[in-house]
Protein backbone atom coordinates (compact mmCIF):
# COMPACT_ATOMS: atom_id res chain seq x y z
CA UNK A 1 0.00 0.00 0.00
CA UNK A 2 3.14 1.99 0.48
CA UNK A 3 3.65 2.60 -3.28
CA UNK A 4 -0.43 3.09 -3.81
CA UNK A 5 -0.50 5.63 -1.53
CA UNK A 6 2.25 7.39 -3.76
CA UNK A 7 0.41 7.67 -6.31
CA UNK A 8 -2.15 8.75 -4.60
CA UNK A 9 -0.63 11.35 -3.33
CA UNK A 10 1.04 12.56 -6.39
CA UNK A 11 5.02 11.85 -5.07
CA UNK A 12 6.71 8.95 -6.56
CA UNK A 13 9.65 8.66 -3.42
CA UNK A 14 10.87 5.48 -3.51
CA UNK A 15 13.87 4.54 -5.18
CA UNK A 16 12.44 1.87 -7.25
CA UNK A 17 10.72 4.21 -9.06
CA UNK A 18 13.63 6.44 -9.30
CA UNK A 19 16.74 4.37 -10.37
CA UNK A 20 16.96 3.28 -13.35
CA UNK A 21 19.06 -0.26 -12.09
CA UNK A 22 15.69 -1.20 -10.61
CA UNK A 23 13.42 -1.01 -13.62
CA UNK A 24 12.84 -4.72 -13.25
CA UNK A 25 11.30 -4.57 -9.67
CA UNK A 26 9.30 -1.02 -10.44
CA UNK A 27 8.24 -3.20 -13.32
CA UNK A 28 7.28 -5.76 -11.24
CA UNK A 29 5.55 -3.68 -8.40
CA UNK A 30 3.27 -1.26 -10.94
CA UNK A 31 1.62 -4.35 -13.02
CA UNK A 32 0.37 -5.72 -9.66
CA UNK A 33 -0.95 -1.94 -8.65
CA UNK A 34 -2.10 -1.91 -12.90
CA UNK A 35 -4.22 -4.96 -11.79
CA UNK A 36 -5.28 -3.24 -8.25
CA UNK A 37 -6.53 0.24 -10.00
CA UNK A 38 -8.22 -1.56 -12.34
CA UNK A 39 -10.82 -2.71 -9.50
CA UNK A 40 -11.29 0.47 -8.26
CA UNK A 41 -14.79 2.87 -8.94
CA UNK A 42 -13.54 5.20 -11.74
CA UNK A 43 -15.56 8.08 -9.89
CA UNK A 44 -13.37 8.12 -6.67
CA UNK A 45 -9.82 6.93 -7.77
CA UNK A 46 -9.94 8.67 -11.29
CA UNK A 47 -6.75 10.69 -10.68
CA UNK A 48 -5.12 7.95 -9.03
CA UNK A 49 -5.90 5.22 -11.57
CA UNK A 50 -4.54 7.74 -14.71
CA UNK A 51 -1.42 8.41 -12.98
CA UNK A 52 -0.89 4.19 -12.28
CA UNK A 53 -1.58 3.70 -15.88
CA UNK A 54 0.28 6.46 -17.30
CA UNK A 55 3.47 4.95 -14.83
CA UNK A 56 2.59 1.60 -16.59
CA UNK A 57 2.80 2.82 -20.07
CA UNK A 58 6.55 4.56 -19.24
CA UNK A 59 7.88 1.44 -17.93
CA UNK A 60 6.56 -0.37 -20.98
CA UNK A 61 8.58 1.68 -23.03
CA UNK A 62 11.15 1.75 -21.06
CA UNK A 63 11.50 -1.97 -21.16
CA UNK A 64 10.81 -1.80 -24.90
CA UNK A 65 13.37 0.46 -25.56
CA UNK A 66 16.00 -1.19 -23.39
CA UNK A 67 14.99 -5.20 -25.38
CA UNK A 68 15.35 -3.01 -28.68
CA UNK A 69 18.88 -1.72 -27.09
CA UNK A 70 19.92 -5.16 -26.25
CA UNK A 71 19.02 -7.00 -29.87
CA UNK A 72 20.96 -4.41 -31.31
CA UNK A 73 23.76 -4.92 -28.98
CA UNK A 74 23.41 -8.42 -29.72
CA UNK A 75 23.20 -9.33 -25.47
CA UNK A 76 20.66 -12.11 -25.49
CA UNK A 77 20.89 -12.60 -21.23
CA UNK A 78 19.77 -9.03 -21.28
CA UNK A 79 16.90 -9.51 -23.97
CA UNK A 80 15.50 -12.62 -21.98
CA UNK A 81 15.58 -11.04 -19.07
CA UNK A 82 13.63 -7.66 -20.32
CA UNK A 83 11.39 -9.85 -22.29
CA UNK A 84 10.31 -12.34 -19.30
CA UNK A 85 9.29 -8.53 -17.32
CA UNK A 86 6.96 -7.48 -20.62
CA UNK A 87 5.74 -10.95 -20.44
CA UNK A 88 3.01 -9.73 -18.38
CA UNK A 89 2.50 -6.47 -19.79
CA UNK A 90 0.04 -5.93 -22.62
CA UNK A 91 2.75 -4.04 -24.52
CA UNK A 92 4.73 -7.87 -24.67
CA UNK A 93 3.41 -8.46 -28.22
CA UNK A 94 4.56 -5.18 -29.01
CA UNK A 95 8.29 -6.38 -28.02
CA UNK A 96 8.22 -9.51 -30.27
CA UNK A 97 7.31 -7.44 -33.30
CA UNK A 98 10.32 -5.13 -32.34
CA UNK A 99 12.12 -8.16 -31.86
CA UNK A 100 10.84 -9.68 -35.62
CA UNK A 101 10.96 -5.90 -37.16
CA UNK A 102 14.78 -5.50 -36.30
CA UNK A 103 15.60 -9.08 -37.06
CA UNK A 104 15.00 -7.89 -40.56
CA UNK A 105 16.72 -5.05 -41.37
CA UNK A 106 19.46 -6.16 -43.46
CA UNK A 107 18.56 -9.51 -44.19
CA UNK A 108 17.65 -8.78 -47.49
CA UNK A 109 20.74 -7.94 -49.32
CA UNK A 110 20.92 -10.51 -51.90
CA UNK A 111 18.91 -10.81 -54.76
CA UNK A 112 17.93 -14.53 -53.41
CA UNK A 113 14.93 -13.38 -51.65
CA UNK A 114 14.33 -17.16 -50.91
CA UNK A 115 17.75 -18.11 -49.91
CA UNK A 116 18.11 -14.61 -47.65
CA UNK A 117 14.86 -15.78 -46.09
CA UNK A 118 15.84 -19.05 -45.36
CA UNK A 119 19.04 -18.05 -43.59
CA UNK A 120 17.17 -15.62 -41.52
CA UNK A 121 15.27 -18.08 -40.00
CA UNK A 122 17.90 -20.85 -39.43
CA UNK A 123 19.65 -17.98 -37.60
CA UNK A 124 16.50 -16.61 -35.36
CA UNK A 125 15.13 -20.31 -34.35
CA UNK A 126 18.53 -20.27 -32.76
CA UNK A 127 18.14 -17.08 -30.80
CA UNK A 128 14.06 -17.53 -30.42
CA UNK A 129 14.30 -20.04 -27.83
CA UNK A 130 17.18 -17.77 -26.31
CA UNK A 131 14.78 -14.76 -25.33
CA UNK A 132 11.17 -15.93 -25.30
CA UNK A 133 9.27 -18.18 -23.23
CA UNK A 134 7.12 -19.31 -26.20
CA UNK A 135 9.69 -19.13 -29.41
CA UNK A 136 7.21 -21.56 -31.66
CA UNK A 137 5.13 -18.38 -31.43
CA UNK A 138 7.64 -15.49 -32.48
CA UNK A 139 8.84 -17.94 -35.39
CA UNK A 140 5.52 -18.16 -36.84
CA UNK A 141 5.06 -14.28 -36.36
CA UNK A 142 8.01 -13.69 -37.74
CA UNK A 143 7.48 -16.46 -40.46
CA UNK A 144 3.86 -15.04 -41.42
CA UNK A 145 5.24 -10.63 -41.04
CA UNK A 146 7.75 -12.03 -43.82
CA UNK A 147 5.19 -13.77 -45.78
CA UNK A 148 2.88 -11.21 -45.96
CA UNK A 149 5.05 -8.31 -46.80
CA UNK A 150 8.47 -9.56 -48.47
CA UNK A 151 7.20 -12.80 -50.43
CA UNK A 152 4.20 -10.95 -51.30
CA UNK A 153 5.60 -7.66 -52.48
CA UNK A 154 8.11 -10.03 -54.35
CA UNK A 155 5.81 -11.97 -55.98
CA UNK A 156 3.41 -9.24 -56.93
CA UNK A 157 6.74 -7.43 -58.28
CA UNK A 158 7.39 -10.40 -60.82
CA UNK A 159 4.03 -11.44 -62.04
CA UNK A 160 1.37 -8.36 -62.03
CA UNK A 161 3.38 -6.74 -64.87
CA UNK A 162 3.91 -9.79 -66.67
CA UNK A 163 0.65 -11.46 -66.56
CA UNK A 164 -0.65 -9.06 -69.34
CA UNK A 165 2.58 -8.45 -71.45
CA UNK A 166 4.16 -11.83 -71.51
CA UNK A 167 1.67 -14.57 -71.06
CA UNK A 168 5.08 -17.21 -71.48
CA UNK A 169 7.27 -15.31 -68.59
CA UNK A 170 4.63 -14.70 -66.60
CA UNK A 171 4.23 -18.52 -66.26
CA UNK A 172 7.66 -19.42 -66.22
CA UNK A 173 7.98 -16.93 -63.13
CA UNK A 174 4.57 -18.62 -61.23
CA UNK A 175 5.97 -21.88 -61.60
CA UNK A 176 9.53 -21.05 -60.11
CA UNK A 177 7.60 -18.51 -58.17
CA UNK A 178 5.70 -20.96 -56.41
CA UNK A 179 8.18 -23.85 -56.55
CA UNK A 180 10.55 -21.76 -54.79
CA UNK A 181 8.47 -20.94 -52.22
CA UNK A 182 6.54 -24.46 -51.74
CA UNK A 183 10.72 -25.22 -50.89
CA UNK A 184 11.36 -22.62 -48.76
CA UNK A 185 8.20 -23.95 -46.66
CA UNK A 186 9.43 -27.37 -46.62
CA UNK A 187 12.94 -25.77 -44.78
CA UNK A 188 10.85 -23.75 -42.57
CA UNK A 189 8.75 -26.71 -41.37
CA UNK A 190 11.82 -28.22 -39.91
CA UNK A 191 11.23 -26.01 -37.05
CA UNK A 192 9.14 -25.21 -34.02
CA UNK A 193 6.11 -23.57 -35.12
CA UNK A 194 3.09 -24.88 -32.90
CA UNK A 195 0.83 -27.84 -33.40
CA UNK A 196 -0.31 -27.51 -36.74
CA UNK A 197 2.40 -25.77 -38.76
CA UNK A 198 1.71 -27.53 -41.84
CA UNK A 199 -1.77 -25.91 -42.27
CA UNK A 200 -0.28 -22.64 -41.47
CA UNK A 201 2.40 -22.71 -44.07
CA UNK A 202 0.03 -23.62 -46.55
CA UNK A 203 -2.32 -20.82 -45.67
CA UNK A 204 0.82 -18.57 -45.91
CA UNK A 205 1.42 -19.87 -49.37
CA UNK A 206 -2.61 -19.85 -50.58
CA UNK A 207 -2.86 -16.53 -49.28
CA UNK A 208 0.39 -14.82 -51.69
CA UNK A 209 -0.71 -17.60 -54.60
CA UNK A 210 -4.67 -17.92 -54.83
CA UNK A 211 -5.34 -14.94 -57.01
CA UNK A 212 -2.75 -16.66 -59.37
CA UNK A 213 -3.72 -20.06 -59.14
CA UNK A 214 -7.49 -19.45 -59.88
CA UNK A 215 -7.18 -18.75 -63.59
CA UNK A 216 -3.77 -20.77 -64.02
CA UNK A 217 -4.99 -23.26 -66.38
CA UNK A 218 -6.94 -20.93 -68.70
CA UNK A 219 -3.97 -18.65 -68.67
CA UNK A 220 -1.49 -22.27 -69.38
CA UNK A 221 -4.05 -23.71 -72.33
CA UNK A 222 -4.13 -20.33 -74.31
CA UNK A 223 -0.84 -19.99 -74.22
CA UNK A 224 -0.31 -23.53 -75.28
CA UNK A 225 -2.77 -22.83 -77.81
CA UNK A 226 -1.27 -20.13 -79.46
CA UNK A 227 2.42 -20.85 -78.63
CA UNK A 228 1.55 -24.46 -80.55
CA UNK A 229 -0.18 -23.28 -83.11
CA UNK A 230 2.92 -20.51 -83.95
CA UNK A 231 5.15 -23.78 -83.77
CA UNK A 232 2.85 -24.93 -87.04
CA UNK A 233 2.94 -21.92 -88.94
CA UNK A 234 6.78 -21.07 -88.60
CA UNK A 235 7.36 -24.38 -90.18
CA UNK A 236 4.74 -24.34 -92.72
CA UNK A 237 5.84 -20.88 -93.58
CA UNK A 238 9.43 -22.11 -93.97
CA UNK A 239 8.43 -24.25 -96.77
CA UNK A 240 6.05 -21.60 -98.66
CA UNK A 241 3.65 -24.35 -97.76
CA UNK A 242 -0.38 -22.78 -97.85
CA UNK A 243 -1.80 -25.19 -95.76
CA UNK A 244 -4.98 -26.61 -97.50
CA UNK A 245 -8.51 -26.89 -96.31
CA UNK A 246 -9.05 -31.52 -96.03
CA UNK A 247 -12.39 -32.12 -97.43
CA UNK A 248 -15.05 -33.89 -94.91
CA UNK A 249 -17.92 -33.80 -96.80
CA UNK A 250 -19.79 -36.50 -98.46
CA UNK A 251 -18.62 -36.16 -102.25
CA UNK A 252 -14.81 -35.60 -100.81
CA UNK A 253 -15.46 -39.27 -98.98
CA UNK A 254 -16.88 -40.79 -101.73
CA UNK A 255 -13.83 -39.53 -103.75
CA UNK A 256 -11.66 -41.09 -101.33
CA UNK A 257 -13.42 -44.51 -101.19
CA UNK A 258 -13.37 -44.99 -104.78
CA UNK A 259 -9.80 -43.61 -104.99
CA UNK A 260 -8.87 -46.42 -102.30
CA UNK A 261 -10.23 -49.37 -104.44
CA UNK A 262 -10.00 -48.32 -107.78
CA UNK A 263 -6.96 -45.64 -107.95
CA UNK A 264 -8.53 -43.89 -109.76
CA UNK A 265 -7.21 -40.39 -110.23
CA UNK A 266 -10.39 -38.41 -109.10
CA UNK A 267 -8.86 -34.72 -109.33
CA UNK A 268 -5.93 -33.80 -109.31
CA UNK A 269 -3.09 -35.37 -107.49
CA UNK A 270 -1.18 -33.06 -105.57
CA UNK A 271 2.67 -33.30 -105.87
CA UNK A 272 4.56 -32.42 -102.68
CA UNK A 273 8.22 -32.81 -104.49
CA UNK A 274 9.13 -35.62 -102.14
CA UNK A 275 8.16 -33.41 -99.38
CA UNK A 276 6.90 -35.46 -96.13
CA UNK A 277 5.67 -31.92 -94.51
CA UNK A 278 6.37 -33.88 -90.97
CA UNK A 279 9.24 -32.00 -89.08
CA UNK A 280 11.28 -33.67 -86.13
CA UNK A 281 11.79 -30.56 -84.99
CA UNK A 282 8.23 -29.04 -85.05
CA UNK A 283 7.50 -32.35 -82.50
CA UNK A 284 10.34 -32.12 -80.47
CA UNK A 285 9.26 -27.99 -79.75
CA UNK A 286 5.35 -29.33 -79.76
CA UNK A 287 6.09 -32.46 -76.54
CA UNK A 288 8.87 -29.72 -74.93
CA UNK A 289 6.38 -26.91 -74.83
CA UNK A 290 3.57 -29.83 -73.82
CA UNK A 291 6.17 -31.39 -71.00
CA UNK A 292 6.61 -28.12 -69.53
CA UNK A 293 2.45 -27.43 -69.44
CA UNK A 294 2.43 -30.57 -67.63
CA UNK A 295 5.11 -29.91 -65.30
CA UNK A 296 3.47 -26.72 -63.95
CA UNK A 297 0.37 -28.02 -64.13
CA UNK A 298 1.66 -30.68 -61.30
CA UNK A 299 2.90 -28.24 -59.28
CA UNK A 300 -0.07 -25.39 -59.38
CA UNK A 301 -2.60 -27.52 -59.53
CA UNK A 302 -4.89 -27.93 -56.59
CA UNK A 303 -4.88 -31.53 -56.54
CA UNK A 304 -9.04 -31.93 -57.03
CA UNK A 305 -8.05 -30.52 -60.24
CA UNK A 306 -5.19 -31.89 -60.96
CA UNK A 307 -6.12 -35.14 -63.58
CA UNK A 308 -8.92 -32.47 -65.11
CA UNK A 309 -6.10 -30.19 -65.90
CA UNK A 310 -3.37 -32.57 -67.11
CA UNK A 311 -6.24 -34.20 -69.57
CA UNK A 312 -6.83 -31.00 -71.36
CA UNK A 313 -3.31 -30.13 -71.99
CA UNK A 314 -3.11 -33.55 -73.65
CA UNK A 315 -6.01 -32.85 -75.51
CA UNK A 316 -3.79 -29.76 -76.97
CA UNK A 317 -1.22 -31.71 -77.77
CA UNK A 318 -3.34 -34.47 -79.66
CA UNK A 319 -4.83 -31.14 -81.65
CA UNK A 320 -1.57 -29.79 -82.98
CA UNK A 321 0.77 -32.50 -82.92
CA UNK A 322 -1.50 -35.54 -83.87
CA UNK A 323 -4.03 -33.48 -85.90
CA UNK A 324 -3.04 -30.93 -87.10
CA UNK A 325 0.42 -32.29 -88.07
CA UNK A 326 0.57 -35.81 -88.44
CA UNK A 327 -2.81 -36.47 -89.79
CA UNK A 328 -2.64 -33.30 -92.26
CA UNK A 329 0.46 -34.77 -93.20
CA UNK A 330 -0.97 -38.26 -93.91
CA UNK A 331 -3.74 -36.79 -95.84
CA UNK A 332 -1.68 -34.93 -98.20
CA UNK A 333 0.99 -37.81 -98.25
CA UNK A 334 -2.59 -40.12 -99.33
CA UNK A 335 -3.50 -37.44 -101.66
CA UNK A 336 -0.13 -37.29 -103.63
CA UNK A 337 0.35 -41.40 -104.01
CA UNK A 338 -0.46 -41.42 -107.85
CA UNK A 339 -2.01 -44.31 -109.43
CA UNK A 340 -0.91 -48.12 -109.97
CA UNK A 341 -0.47 -47.47 -113.55
CA UNK A 342 1.75 -44.25 -112.93
CA UNK A 343 5.48 -44.58 -114.37
CA UNK A 344 8.53 -43.62 -112.15
CA UNK A 345 6.33 -43.01 -109.27
CA UNK A 346 7.85 -41.21 -106.42
CA UNK A 347 6.51 -43.73 -103.83
CA UNK A 348 7.90 -40.59 -100.91
CA UNK A 349 4.93 -41.89 -98.46
CA UNK A 350 7.06 -44.73 -97.49
CA UNK A 351 8.98 -41.39 -95.34
CA UNK A 352 5.99 -40.35 -93.98
CA UNK A 353 5.81 -44.04 -92.42
CA UNK A 354 8.93 -43.62 -91.49
CA UNK A 355 9.04 -40.02 -89.52
CA UNK A 356 5.40 -41.13 -88.33
CA UNK A 357 6.75 -44.13 -86.28
CA UNK A 358 9.48 -42.14 -84.94
CA UNK A 359 6.87 -38.89 -83.81
CA UNK A 360 4.35 -42.13 -82.18
CA UNK A 361 7.26 -43.46 -80.16
CA UNK A 362 8.01 -39.67 -79.13
CA UNK A 363 4.28 -38.83 -78.43
CA UNK A 364 3.75 -42.04 -76.67
CA UNK A 365 7.09 -41.79 -74.32
CA UNK A 366 5.47 -38.49 -73.38
CA UNK A 367 2.52 -39.46 -72.20
CA UNK A 368 4.07 -42.33 -70.30
CA UNK A 369 6.50 -39.89 -68.62
CA UNK A 370 4.96 -37.09 -68.05
CA UNK A 371 1.23 -37.47 -68.17
CA UNK A 372 0.39 -40.55 -67.11
CA UNK A 373 1.29 -40.14 -63.03
CA UNK A 374 -0.86 -37.09 -63.46
CA UNK A 375 -3.94 -39.20 -63.73
CA UNK A 376 -3.02 -42.75 -63.26
CA UNK A 377 -5.06 -42.67 -60.08
CA UNK A 378 -7.95 -40.84 -61.25
CA UNK A 379 -11.28 -41.55 -63.23
CA UNK A 380 -9.65 -39.38 -66.31
CA UNK A 381 -7.00 -42.70 -67.00
CA UNK A 382 -9.46 -44.51 -68.82
CA UNK A 383 -10.13 -41.51 -70.49
CA UNK A 384 -7.06 -40.42 -71.49
CA UNK A 385 -6.02 -43.81 -72.39
CA UNK A 386 -9.33 -44.11 -74.81
CA UNK A 387 -8.30 -40.75 -76.24
CA UNK A 388 -5.13 -42.24 -77.20
CA UNK A 389 -6.41 -45.40 -78.70
CA UNK A 390 -8.82 -43.86 -80.95
CA UNK A 391 -5.89 -41.15 -82.47
CA UNK A 392 -3.61 -43.77 -83.18
CA UNK A 393 -6.09 -46.10 -84.54
CA UNK A 394 -7.47 -43.47 -87.04
CA UNK A 395 -3.82 -42.74 -88.17
CA UNK A 396 -3.11 -46.32 -88.26
CA UNK A 397 -5.98 -46.32 -90.95
CA UNK A 398 -4.79 -43.76 -93.01
CA UNK A 399 -1.20 -45.37 -92.59
CA UNK A 400 -2.23 -48.79 -94.06
CA UNK A 401 -4.16 -46.89 -96.80
CA UNK A 402 -1.52 -45.27 -98.33
CA UNK A 403 0.97 -48.26 -97.41
CA UNK A 404 -1.66 -50.46 -99.52
CA UNK A 405 -1.83 -48.00 -102.48
CA UNK A 406 2.15 -47.52 -102.61
CA UNK A 407 2.39 -51.28 -102.97
CA UNK A 408 0.21 -51.17 -106.10
CA UNK A 409 2.20 -48.26 -106.81
CA UNK A 410 5.22 -50.92 -106.34
CA UNK A 411 3.67 -53.58 -108.14
CA UNK A 412 2.41 -51.29 -110.97
CA UNK A 413 6.17 -50.40 -111.73
CA UNK A 414 6.85 -53.69 -111.74
CA UNK A 415 4.46 -54.76 -114.17
CA UNK A 416 4.97 -52.07 -116.33
CA UNK A 417 9.05 -53.12 -116.50
CA UNK A 418 8.23 -56.77 -117.56
CA UNK A 419 5.72 -54.92 -120.15
CA UNK A 420 8.34 -52.85 -121.02
CA UNK A 421 11.41 -55.14 -121.37
CA UNK A 422 9.88 -58.88 -121.71
CA UNK A 423 9.59 -60.16 -125.41
CA UNK A 424 7.57 -63.04 -126.54
CA UNK A 425 10.83 -63.89 -128.46
CA UNK A 426 12.81 -64.47 -124.56
CA UNK A 427 10.99 -67.90 -123.92
CA UNK A 428 10.66 -69.04 -127.30
CA UNK A 429 13.91 -67.92 -129.17
CA UNK A 430 14.47 -68.38 -133.26
CA UNK A 431 17.95 -70.45 -132.41
CA UNK A 432 17.27 -72.56 -129.37
CA UNK A 433 21.34 -73.38 -129.62
CA UNK A 434 22.55 -70.03 -129.31
CA UNK A 435 21.16 -68.80 -125.81
CA UNK A 436 23.94 -67.17 -123.55
CA UNK A 437 22.48 -65.36 -120.96
CA UNK A 438 21.79 -66.94 -117.20
CA UNK A 439 18.11 -65.06 -116.96
CA UNK A 440 16.12 -62.00 -118.91
CA UNK A 441 16.84 -58.12 -118.66
CA UNK A 442 13.04 -57.67 -117.64
CA UNK A 443 13.75 -60.53 -114.77
CA UNK A 444 17.24 -58.31 -113.72
CA UNK A 445 15.24 -55.07 -113.67
CA UNK A 446 12.51 -56.33 -111.81
CA UNK A 447 14.74 -57.77 -109.21
CA UNK A 448 17.07 -55.00 -108.96
CA UNK A 449 13.44 -52.64 -108.35
CA UNK A 450 12.50 -54.84 -105.67
CA UNK A 451 15.44 -55.31 -103.86
CA UNK A 452 15.27 -51.63 -103.51
CA UNK A 453 11.76 -51.33 -102.15
CA UNK A 454 12.61 -54.03 -99.71
CA UNK A 455 15.41 -51.85 -98.02
CA UNK A 456 12.67 -49.00 -98.72
CA UNK A 457 9.98 -50.50 -96.33
CA UNK A 458 12.95 -51.89 -93.65
CA UNK A 459 13.91 -48.05 -93.35
CA UNK A 460 10.60 -47.23 -93.07
CA UNK A 461 9.08 -49.46 -90.11
CA UNK A 462 10.05 -51.09 -87.24
CA UNK A 463 9.09 -54.18 -85.13
CA UNK A 464 6.65 -56.84 -86.97
CA UNK A 465 5.35 -54.19 -89.17
CA UNK A 466 8.44 -54.69 -91.64
CA UNK A 467 7.53 -58.34 -91.50
CA UNK A 468 3.71 -57.38 -92.06
CA UNK A 469 4.36 -55.41 -95.15
CA UNK A 470 7.02 -57.58 -96.68
CA UNK A 471 4.60 -60.43 -96.69
CA UNK A 472 2.53 -58.66 -98.54
CA UNK A 473 4.95 -57.33 -100.78
CA UNK A 474 6.36 -60.17 -101.81
CA UNK A 475 2.70 -62.00 -102.24
CA UNK A 476 1.63 -59.31 -104.86
CA UNK A 477 5.29 -59.71 -106.25
CA UNK A 478 4.77 -63.68 -106.24
CA UNK A 479 1.14 -63.41 -108.01
CA UNK A 480 2.38 -60.56 -110.49
CA UNK A 481 5.46 -62.73 -112.06
CA UNK A 482 2.99 -66.08 -111.95
CA UNK A 483 0.62 -63.99 -113.81
CA UNK A 484 2.90 -62.93 -115.93
CA UNK A 485 4.76 -65.90 -116.69
CA UNK A 486 1.55 -67.43 -118.05
CA UNK A 487 1.05 -65.12 -121.05
CA UNK A 488 3.90 -66.93 -122.56
CA UNK A 489 4.58 -69.78 -124.83
CA UNK A 490 7.76 -71.63 -124.06
CA UNK A 491 10.22 -73.69 -126.25
CA UNK A 492 12.52 -76.28 -124.27
CA UNK A 493 15.10 -73.62 -124.13
CA UNK A 494 12.40 -70.90 -123.33
CA UNK A 495 11.34 -73.03 -120.51
CA UNK A 496 14.71 -73.23 -119.50
CA UNK A 497 15.35 -69.71 -119.15
CA UNK A 498 11.90 -69.34 -117.72
CA UNK A 499 13.39 -71.36 -114.54
CA UNK A 500 16.41 -69.40 -114.51
CA UNK A 501 14.16 -66.35 -114.31
CA UNK A 502 12.24 -67.92 -111.66
CA UNK A 503 15.42 -69.14 -109.67
CA UNK A 504 16.83 -65.18 -109.70
CA UNK A 505 12.84 -63.94 -108.54
CA UNK A 506 13.36 -66.98 -106.03
CA UNK A 507 16.91 -65.58 -104.66
CA UNK A 508 15.56 -62.15 -104.86
CA UNK A 509 12.70 -63.13 -102.56
CA UNK A 510 14.74 -64.26 -100.00
CA UNK A 511 15.62 -60.97 -99.38
CA UNK A 512 12.04 -60.38 -97.55
CA UNK A 513 13.00 -63.04 -95.36
CA UNK A 514 9.45 -64.19 -94.54
CA UNK A 515 9.09 -67.91 -95.37
CA UNK A 516 5.69 -68.00 -96.91
CA UNK A 517 7.27 -65.67 -99.72
CA UNK A 518 10.22 -67.90 -100.13
CA UNK A 519 7.34 -70.95 -100.31
CA UNK A 520 5.52 -69.55 -103.18
CA UNK A 521 8.18 -68.89 -105.16
CA UNK A 522 9.77 -72.20 -104.14
CA UNK A 523 6.47 -73.70 -105.64
CA UNK A 524 6.39 -71.60 -108.89
CA UNK A 525 10.11 -72.56 -109.66
CA UNK A 526 8.52 -75.74 -109.01
CA UNK A 527 5.41 -75.57 -111.84
CA UNK A 528 7.86 -74.40 -114.11
CA UNK A 529 9.88 -77.54 -114.29
CA UNK A 530 6.67 -79.07 -116.38
CA UNK A 531 7.98 -76.11 -118.80
CA UNK A 532 10.72 -78.50 -119.64
CA UNK A 533 10.19 -81.71 -118.67
CA UNK A 534 9.98 -84.49 -120.89
CA UNK A 535 6.44 -85.36 -122.36
CA UNK A 536 7.29 -89.27 -120.45
CA UNK A 537 8.08 -88.16 -117.49
CA UNK A 538 5.06 -85.38 -117.00
CA UNK A 539 2.97 -87.78 -114.63
CA UNK A 540 5.74 -88.28 -112.13
CA UNK A 541 6.57 -84.95 -111.92
CA UNK A 542 3.18 -84.00 -110.95
CA UNK A 543 2.85 -86.42 -108.67
CA UNK A 544 6.33 -84.80 -107.08
CA UNK A 545 6.58 -83.88 -103.30
CA UNK A 546 6.41 -80.26 -104.56
CA UNK A 547 3.53 -80.43 -106.84
CA UNK A 548 1.31 -83.33 -106.22
CA UNK A 549 -0.90 -80.69 -103.19
CA UNK A 550 -1.82 -78.39 -105.92
CA UNK A 551 -5.08 -78.48 -107.89
CA UNK A 552 -4.42 -80.08 -111.25
CA UNK A 553 -5.92 -77.35 -113.18
CA UNK A 554 -3.12 -74.86 -112.18
CA UNK A 555 -0.62 -77.83 -113.11
CA UNK A 556 -2.90 -78.03 -116.66
CA UNK A 557 -2.54 -74.53 -117.21
CA UNK A 558 1.33 -74.74 -117.03
CA UNK A 559 1.47 -77.52 -119.35
CA UNK A 560 -0.54 -76.19 -121.50
CA UNK A 561 2.03 -73.19 -122.04
CA UNK A 562 4.43 -75.65 -123.64
CA UNK A 563 4.75 -75.18 -127.81
CA UNK A 564 4.59 -79.04 -127.97
CA UNK A 565 1.08 -79.15 -125.85
CA UNK A 566 -0.93 -80.13 -129.06
CA UNK A 567 2.08 -82.28 -130.81
CA UNK A 568 3.00 -83.72 -127.93
CA UNK A 569 -0.92 -84.66 -126.62
CA UNK A 570 0.06 -83.52 -123.06
CA UNK A 571 -3.28 -82.89 -122.25
CA UNK A 572 -3.56 -86.45 -122.29
CA UNK A 573 -2.28 -86.59 -118.62
CA UNK A 574 -5.05 -84.09 -117.41
CA UNK A 575 -8.10 -85.93 -118.41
Amino acid sequence: MTYFNEFLDGDLRSDVFNNPEKIKEAADIIQKLHLIAQELPFDRFADVKAKIASKYHDLERQLIQEFTNAQRTGEIGRMREVAAVLLHFKGYAHCVDVYIKQCQEGAYMSNDIFEDTAVLCQRVNKQVGEVFCSPETVMAKLIQSIFDNQLQAHVKEKLDEARHSDVEQYLKNLYDLYSRTTLLTNKLAEFNLGSDKHTFLSRLIKNIFSMYLENYIEMERQYLQSRSAMILQRYYDSKNHQKRPLGSGSIQELKERIRQRTNLPLGPSIDTHGETLLSQEVVVNLLQETRRAFERCHKLSDPADLSRNAFSIFLLLVDHLCVDHIDYALEIGLSAIPSADAKNANLYFLDVVQQANTIFHLFDKQFNDHLMPLISSSPKLTECLHKKKEVIEQMEVKLDTGIDRTLNCMVGQMKHILATEQKKTDFRPEDENNVMIQYTTACSKVCVYVSWQVERVRRSMDGKNVDTVLAELGVRFHRLIHEHLQQFTYSSMGGMLAICDVAEYRRCAKDFRVPLVLQLFDTLHALCNLLVVAPDNLKQVCSGEQLTNLDRNLLHTFVQLRADYRSSRLGRHFT
